[in-house]
């Protein structure tokens, strides 16, 4: 406020002077409130305007326009126009270059797939829905709503119900990996009023698990699928650090490590895996790693040098994404492989020897049709080298073990569940096990694979268990819904991405592209010369619409790929 400065002449004067400057102030505070109130108020409102021509957008097509300098993703289909936010809510691809499938669009980097009438996350990875916008056409003009909130953040998490005292129901969740994560906060979506325990033998709240081989450096606190607040506001009740030791179907109660007993109304056990090292002598020393979990991470990273040695055992994708992290940060990088080429049963052999000659390129050692027999260290248990079962030595100052895992099922024993020999759990399409009210996901289900006919299958795979967590969070509160999994998984290896989708060992593979310029297609027959999934890198979005493909229960044979391979696509 300006300083009152009066000059008395008379008293009229005085009045008159001290009223025009008081009064003058007085107008300028108020113009400054009322423009922060207008301000607050178009900030929390909505932004409606004209974003183009009703012709601009064809059939079954997709286009972004400008609407208060963000982008909006319109959709025609069916002969309606609908808007939804332009960008994956994952990590940020823009949908424009994705999958158009039957009423969803589906992200061209990782599979996330999103509705185009409400856009609600239907398949995953990611938390959260596309913001959807209102549409109304005016002389062929489309004009389009949205809430400024919404618009700029460019996700939205739905509506969700909040706990009644006077709901006893109880429904606990054990594991808190992606798949419980996601049936936690779904079964709030869903309308579930009770009682939700989440129990995870971690001591933090659910993360993005797949950086830990991807990028060890990550922040865990920034890597959160969700905050505490989020947990608390909706009243979701974590416990941290703590296993559930045994499982008593009968009573329905579960028993804690730390000695307290829950009883529940419906279970959902999502308790993944847990790494493995390779049965050998010396693996007990403390830089012999694995990587599953952030501790994991934050340890391997911390003991990269300039000066040291690192040997990777194991060609999958830990094993080599490992690697691809390591090879600029130390003096050498050695992987260790049993086969011919790394990644062969994902991609093939074609497909993993390319990799293998890329990484090759990076500077990675290769030793493969071997292993480890032994892992050297000196009096104060310091690795020190590697002898391989050839009798060869190599320095290595860190051993990195992907050799697969083991399912963190053990404690089910004597549960009343039915428990496979590798520690798999059957469900129905339900997900529900051989124990009315007890439900399984992710890692440990050996759940129906829609693409498979159905056939069940235990498949590690992270977008599919969150998944498996939103289908059994709809049948725990009695909405019935059929699992209609189409398995997708992808890894970044030296900035090239290579995403798969489908499922099946496959007896062919026919390359389309160029491989040696890492821009291909390859597509997995089985002995019927039906495709049973499908490659690529530099080709997107193409395993994005093999998977809405095969979504849609359409099915590709060799016999459609002559003259043009893509012809399914069009």
């Amino acid at each position: 406020m300006p300083r009152l400065r009066l000059v008395f002449v008379s008293a009229g004067d005085r009045v008159r002077s001290f009223s025009a400057v008081y009064w003058g102030c007085y107008r300028r505070f108020s113009m400054c409130m009322w423009a922060k109130v207008t301000e607050s108020l178009k900030d929390d409102g909505y932004v409606e305007d004209f974003v183009c021509s009703e012709n601009d957008v064809g059939e079954n097509e997709m286009k972004s326009f400008d609407l208060d300098g963000n982008k909006v993703l319109v959709v025609r289909q069916n002969g309606k126009l609908s808007a939804i936010g332009n960008k994956c809510s994952h990590y940020g691809a823009l949908l424009t270059t994705g999958a158009l499938g039957e009423g969803r669009i589906r992200c061209p980097w990782h599979g996330a797939c999103f509705n185009i009438a409400t856009g609600d996350i239907e398949d995953f990875p990611g938390q959260d829905s596309l913001p959807c916008y209102k549409v109304t056409i005016e002389k062929g003009q489309v004009k389009v709503k949205a809430k400024r909130s919404e618009l700029q953040s460019g996700k939205r998490t739905r509506p969700m119900v909040s706990k009644l005292s006077e709901d006893n129901r109880t429904i606990i969740i054990i594991g808190g990996g992606p798949s419980g994560a996601i049936c936690a906060e779904s079964l709030r979506q869903e309308g579930f009023t009770g009682r939700i325990v989440m129990i995870n033998k971690e001591p933090c709240l659910p993360y993005d698990r797949i950086l830990v081989s991807k990028t060890m450096d990550f922040d865990l606190e920034k890597k959160l699928l969700r905050d505490a607040k989020f947990y608390a506001d909706y009243e979701i009740e974590t416990i941290l650090g703590i296993e559930v030791t045994s499982l008593n179907s009968s009573s329905q109660e579960v028993n804690l490590s730390n000695g307290y007993k829950i009883k529940y109304d419906k279970l959902y056990i999502a308790t993944g895996s847990k790494a493995r090292k390779a049965p050998v002598e010396g693996s007990d020393m403390p830089n012999v790693c694995v990587l599953r979990s952030n501790d994991d991470a934050k340890y391997v990273n911390a003991q990269l040098a300039p000066d040291k040695n690192v040997v990777v055992l194991g060609v999958s994708f830990i094993g080599l994404e490992a690697a691809a992290y390591c090879v600029n940060k130390v003096s050498k990088v050695t992987v260790i492989g049993r086969g011919t080429t790394p990644l062969k049963e994902s991609f093939g052999d074609e497909v993993g020897a390319r990799i293998m000659d890329m990484f090759v390129e990076k500077g990675v050692k290769f030793v493969m049709n071997s292993g480890i027999k032994r892992c050297i260290g000196d009096d104060n248990s310091n690795l020190t080298s590697v002898e391989l079962i050839d009798g060869t030595i190599l320095k290595a100052d860190l051993c990195i073990m992907g050799v697969g895992s083991t399912l963190y099922t053990s404690f089910l024993e004597g549960s009343g569940l039915k428990i496979n020999k590798n520690g798999s759990i059957d469900t129905n399409i339900y997900l529900e096990t051989n124990v009315p009210g007890i439900y399984a996901g992710g890692d440990i289900a050996n759940a129906p694979v829609y693409c498979n006919n159905n056939n069940p299958a235990t498949i590690g795979h992270y977008p599919l268990a969150q998944y498996h967590g939103k289908i059994a969070a709809l049948n725990m509160v009695g909405k019935p819904t059929e699992l209609k999994a189409v398995p997708y998984f992808w890894t970044m290896l030296f900035g090239k991405g290579f995403r798969y989708s489908g499922y099946g060992r496959p007896h062919e593979t026919i390359i389309e592209g160029d491989l040696k310029q890492l821009t291909f297609i390859a597509f997995y027959l089985n002995a019927d010369e039906k495709v049973i999934g499908m490659a690529s890198c530099g080709r997107d979005p193409i395993v994005s619409q093999f998977a809405e493909f095969l979504s849609q229960g359409r099915t590709l044979h060799k016999r459609d790929l002559s003259p043009d391979p893509l012809f399914w696509t069009k």
